[in-house]
C-alpha cells in the first residue's frame, strides 16, 4: 500500500502541485515570521553586547515611584565616580549623562521624530586617555562648550548635516541651535535601527538631562578574575540606600531581552496572520483535490479492496499520500520563508523605525514548526476523502459510472446549512442592541461571522444551482459554448461548491474588512477634527515633553489670532483604571471646543471641579453633582483626592475623558507647570498663518502645527495598515483559489477527454473549447464571489454596533470601488486559472480525445 500511495503521488504530481504551492504558501509565512523574529531579536542583542562590551556593573539613580520628571534628582556625582572606582575589583569607572532630543534636518523639517525610541542624546565624557569610548569620533572633535554638539554618522547623513552646520534639537522646551562640532559613531541599536544621537558637552548634557554636576549613570567594568555578582554587592554598599541601584550586565542583558522579545513578536503577528488565512484556506483546495483523485480512483480502490486491502489499509494509503506531499510543501516552504524572512525587515520597519539588519538565525523551532504544520494540515484536511475512500465496496469496481451522493447524505448537509446560516445570523443580530467592543461583544461577533461562513460553506452545493442557472443567462450569450459552460458547473455541485470555497472564504473576509476599514476611515476622518472650533493645534509628540511658555505668548500675540487657549495633557486615574484628562482655562475652552453638554458646563470648572465625557460618567456611573475619587498624573497620594463633578459632555477627541482646571494638572501632571496644546483660533489676517505659527514656536522639531486638514490626513493614515493587510488578503485568497481552480478544470479536462472529443468530432473549433473551460471557471469565480460578498457585507452591517461604540461618528459605509476591485480580480482570478486547461482541452484531437489516448 505504501508503494502504491508513492505510485499515486507520482502519478499526478502535475496536478499535485498545486496543492503543494498552496501549503508551501502557509509554511513560508509561519517559518519565515518564526526566522525573523529570531534574526530580528539576535541583532537587537549583538547591537546591545557591542554597546555594553566592557561594562560588568551598571550604577543608575533610583526615584520615588511615580515622581514627576522635573522632581527626579540624581545622586550620581564625581565625588561617588571617585569611591565607586576605588572598590577592589573595580578596573574603571566611567560616568554617563544620557537623555532625549529630537532634532531638525537642514531643511528644518523634524528628522525621524516618529522613532520615539530612538531619539538619544548624551554628554561626551573622555577617559583618561582623553576619549569616549562610547562615542568613539570619527571626524571633527569633541564638543566642548554650550553651543557646540556632535552627531552620529546615520544622523548626520539623514539630516544632511556637515561639519560647520548650524543642528536644530529641542529636549522639552526652546529650541537650541548648536554648531556641528564632530562626527561619532555608535553601536547602540536604538541608533543603528533608525535612530538620532546628538553628542553634547558634559556641562551642557548635566544642565539637560539631570543636574549641573550630576549624572544619569555610571559604568563599571571588573578586573580580571572579578566577579560580577560579587562587584554588584560591594558596590551596593557603597550606594545611597532607596537613592541609586547597582545592576549587573548580565541582568540588564536579560531586562532588554524581555523588550526585545516582546518588541520581534509583536512585528511578526501581522505575517502570522497571512499564514493563518493561507493555510485555512489552502486546506479547501487539499480536500476537494483529495476528494477528486479518491473519486476517480475509485474502481482503482475498489480493485484493491477486493484483492484483500481493509479499509485501514486504505485509509492509510492516502493518508501516507498526503504526509509526502506535506512533506515536499514543508521543505519547499521553508525554504520560501528564508527569503520571507529576508525582506520582512524593510516590509514592517518603516522609515521612522527601521529594524535592525543581521545574518538569518535559523533555530530548530522555525523548522519542526514548518514540518509539523505543512504534514499536519495536509494529513488533516486528507482525512475525511481518506475515509470516504474506505467505504468503496470491492463491487464499486464493476460499475462503470460515478454514484451520485446519497439523498439522505444531502438533506443532512443542507439541514447543517441552514441551521448554521440561522445561529450564525442570530448571534450577528443579537449586537444590534450593542454600544461598545467589549470582550464579550467581540467573541459573539466572531462566532457569529465563522457560523454564517460555515453555514454558507456547507448550503454551497444547494445554492450552487438555481445561482449558476442565473449566472448562466450571461454565459448563454456565447452559444453552445456557454450552454455546455453552464451545464458542466451543474454537473457535480459539490464539486463546483468545493472549488468556490477558497474564493469564497477570501472574498468574505475580505469584503468585511474593507467595508470596516472604509467606515472606519470615514468615521475617523470625521472625528479628527470633531469637538474641535479652533483653526490650528499646536501639540507636543507626547505628555512627556511640553511647550516652551515663551512660545505660547508669542502665538498668543500673532496678529490674526483671536484666541490661542494652552491645555495641559495628563492622565486621571481612577481605581485600577486611567484615562486622558485635558487641563484647560475654563475662560476660553468654549471658544476653541465644541462642548455639548447633557448637563452643567465648562464654565463650572475649577480647582478640584471636573467635566467628564459620557463614557467616563457611564462607566464610573457619574451624574453631574457626584462626587469621584481620582488621581491627576505619576505623583503618589493624590488618589484620595475627591473631585466634584459639574458636567456631562458627549464624548469628544479634542477634550478627551475628562476636564479639569490647568492650574490642577500642571501641579501634578508628568511636567509641572507645563502645556501640551495649544489651540488656536484665527480672525482677520490670518493669512499665511500657518508659517507664522511655526514661526512663533521657533520651528521646534518637538511640535506640531497642524490645521483641521492636516488633522484630518493624519488620522486617515491610521486605517491604511489595515487597508494594505486587506488587499494582502486578498492577494493570498486569490492565488490559492486560483490554484484550486486550476487543479479542478484539469481534471474536470481529464475526466472529459472522449466528452470533448466527440464534441471536437461534431465540428465544436478549439476556441469554442476553450470558451467553454473558461466560462466554466467564470462562473464558479462568479459564484464564490457572491456567497462571499453576501456574507462579508452581512458580517460588517451587523458589527457596526461594536465599531461605534468605539468610534461615535461609525456608520456604515460600502467602498463600492474596493468591492468592484474585488469582483474583477476574482473573476480574473478564474480567466486565468482555465488558461492552461482551456489550452489542453482545445489542443485534443477528436480521434485521440475519443480513442481515450
Amino acid at each position: 500500500m505504501l508503494r502504491t500511495a508513492l505510485r499515486n503521488v507520482l502519478a499526478h504530481k502535475a496536478r499535485l502541485a498545486m496543492t503543494v504551492l498552496a501549503v508551501c504558501l502557509g509554511v513560508a509565512f509561519i517559518s519565515g515570521s518564526l526566522v525573523f523574529a529570531d534574526s530580528t531579536a539576535a541583532a537587537y542583542r549583538a547591537s546591545l553586547a557591542r554597546s555594553h562590551a566592557g561594562t560588568a556593573v551598571s550604577v543608575d539613580p533610583a526615584y520615588p515611584l511615580g515622581a514627576p520628571a522635573d522632581q527626579r534628582e540624581s545622586v550620581l556625582d564625581d565625588a561617588l565616580v571617585a569611591r565607586l572606582a576605588a572598590v577592589p575589583g573595580v578596573a574603571a569607572a566611567r560616568p554617563a549623562v544620557d537623555g532625549s532630543a529630537t532634532l531638525s534636518a537642514k531643511d528644518g523639517s523634524p528628522l525621524r521624530a516618529g522613532n520615539t525610541m530612538g531619539k538619544l542624546a548624551a554628554a561626551y565624557v573622555p577617559g583618561p586617555d582623553g576619549t569616549d569610548g562610547r562615542h568613539p569620533l570619527t571626524a571633527g572633535r569633541a564638543p566642548r562648550t554650550a553651543g557646540e554638539v556632535a552627531l552620529d554618522r546615520g544622523t548626520a547623513a539623514a539630516g544632511g548635516y556637515s561639519l560647520g552646520d548650524t543642528v536644530a534639537l529641542a529636549t522639552d522646551g526652546p529650541v537650541l541651535r548648536l554648531r556641528l562640532v564632530g562626527i561619532v559613531s555608535t553601536t547602540d541599536p536604538r541608533v543603528t535601527a533608525g535612530g538620532t544621537l546628538a553628542v553634547l558637552d558634559r556641562a551642557t548634557a548635566q544642565g539637560l538631562f539631570a543636574t549641573p554636576g550630576r549624572y544619569t549613570g555610571i559604568d563599571l567594568s571588573a578586573a580580571p578574575g572579578t566577579d560580577p555578582d560579587e562587584l554588584a554587592r560591594r558596590v551596593s554598599a557603597l550606594l545611597p540606600a532607596g537613592r541609586a541601584e547597582a545592576t549587573t550586565a548580565k541582568a540588564l542583558a536579560e531586562r532588554q531581552s524581555v523588550f526585545i522579545d516582546t518588541r520581534t513578536r509583536s512585528y511578526s503577528r501581522l505575517p502570522l496572520v497571512f499564514a493563518v488565512v493561507s493555510l485555512f484556506i489552502g486546506s479547501f483546495l487539499i480536500v476537494n483535490t483529495f476528494t477528486m483523485l479518491v473519486t476517480r480512483r475509485s474502481r482503482e480502490t475498489a480493485l484493491l479492496r477486493a484483492i484483500g486491502a481493509t479499509r485501514r489499509q486504505v485509509v492509510a494509503s492516502v493518508l501516507a499520500e498526503a504526509a509526502l506531499i506535506g512533506l515536499v510543501a514543508s521543505v519547499l516552504g521553508f525554504a520560501l520563508g528564508l527569503g520571507v524572512a529576508t525582506v520582512l525587515p524593510d516590509v514592517l520597519g518603516g522609515a521612522d523605525e527601521p529594524l535592525p539588519r543581521g545574518p538569518l538565525v535559523v533555530g530548530p523551532a522555525p523548522v519542526l514548526a514548518s514540518l509539523a504544520v505543512g504534514v499536519g494540515v495536509t494529513v488533516l484536511a486528507a482525512w475525511l476523502p481518506s475515509r470516504r475512500a474506505a467505504r468503496t465496496a470491492p463491487v464499486e469496481a464493476l460499475r462503470t459510472a460515478e454514484q451520485p451522493p446519497s439523498a439522505a447524505l444531502s438533506r443532512i448537509r443542507g439541514a447543517a446549512g441552514a441551521a448554521g446560516l440561522l445561529i450564525g445570523a442570530g448571534l450577528l443580530l443579537s449586537l444590534d442592541g450593542a454600544e461598545d467592543a467589549s470582550e464579550g461583544n467581540l467573541r459573539t461577533a466572531m462566532a457569529g461571522c465563522g457560523i454564517l461562513v460555515t453555514g454558507l460553506l456547507l448550503l454551497a452545493p444547494l445554492l450552487a444551482g438555481p445561482v449558476i442557472r442565473l449566472l448562466g443567462r450571461l454565459s448563454a450569450r456565447f452559444g453552445v459554448a456557454g450552454d455546455l459552460a453552464r451545464d458542466n458547473a451543474l454537473r457535480d455541485p459539490r464539486r463546483t461548491a468545493a472549488t468556490a470555497a477558497a474564493l469564497t472564504i477570501s472574498t468574505a473576509l475580505v469584503c468585511g474588512l474593507a467595508v470596516i476599514e472604509h467606515s472606519s476611515s470615514r468615521a475617523l476622518d470625521s472625528q479628527a477634527a470633531a469637538g474641535l472650533s479652533a483653526d490650528y493645534v499646536i501639540s507636543t509628540r507626547g505628555t512627556t515633553t511640553a511647550i516652551d511658555a515663551a512660545a505660547v505668548r508669542r502665538v498668543a500675540a500673532l496678529p490674526g489670532v483671536s484666541t490661542a487657549s494652552a491645555v495641559a495633557d495628563s492622565t486621571f486615574s481612577a481605581g485600577a483604571l486611567a484615562r486622558e484628562v485635558s487641563g484647560v482655562d475654563p475662560k476660553t475652552v468654549g471658544e476653541v471646543m465644541e462642548l455639548r453638554f447633557t448637563s452643567g458646563s465648562a464654565a463650572a470648572i475649577g480647582p478640584g471641579r471636573i467635566a467628564v465625557s459620557r463614557s467616563f460618567a457611564r462607566e464610573n456611573r457619574l451624574a453631574t453633582g457626584g462626587r469621584i475619587e481620582g488621581g491627576i498624573g505619576p505623583g503618589q497620594g493624590e488618589r484620595d483626592r475627591t473631585f466634584t463633578v459639574v458636567g456631562i459632555y458627549e464624548d469628544n477627541p479634542t477634550a478627551r475623558d475628562v476636564l479639569a482646571h490647568r492650574d490642577d494638572v500642571q501641579a501634578h501632571g508628568f511636567l509641572r507647570d507645563s502645556v501640551q496644546r495649544v489651540l488656536v483660533r484665527t480672525g482677520p489676517g490670518a493669512a499665511d498663518m500657518e508659517k507664522r505659527l511655526r514661526g512663533a514656536v521657533d520651528n521646534s522639531p518637538l511640535l506640531k502645527v497642524q490645521d483641521r486638514d492636516r488633522l484630518v490626513r493624519e488620522q486617515a493614515g491610521v486605517a491604511g495598515d489595515l487597508m494594505g493587510m486587506v488587499f494582502g488578503l486578498l492577494a493570498i485568497g486569490v492565488v490559492i483559489s486560483a490554484l484550486g481552480m486550476v487543479n479542478t478544470l484539469a481534471m474536470s479536462v481529464a475526466e472529459r477527454t472522449r466528452e470533448i472529443g466527440v464534441l471536437r468530432a461534431l465540428g465544436m473549433d478549439r476556441g469554442a473549447v476553450r470558451r467553454m473551460i473558461v466560462l466554466e471557471a467564470l462562473a464558479v469565480a462568479a459564484y464564490g464571489t457572491l456567497l462571499g460578498l453576501a456574507g462579508g457585507l452581512f458580517g460588517a452591517w451587523k458589527v457596526s454596533g461594536l465599531a461605534n461604540g468605539a468610534i461615535p461618528q461609525y456608520a456604515f459605509s460600502v467602498p463600492w470601488g474596493t468591492l468592484a476591485l474585488v469582483v474583477v480580480l476574482s473573476l480574473g482570478a478564474g480567466a486565468a486559472a482555465a488558461a492552461l486547461p482551456a489550452r489542453r482541452a482545445a489542443a485534443l484531437g477528436p480521434l485521440r480525445a475519443v480513442s481515450g489516448g
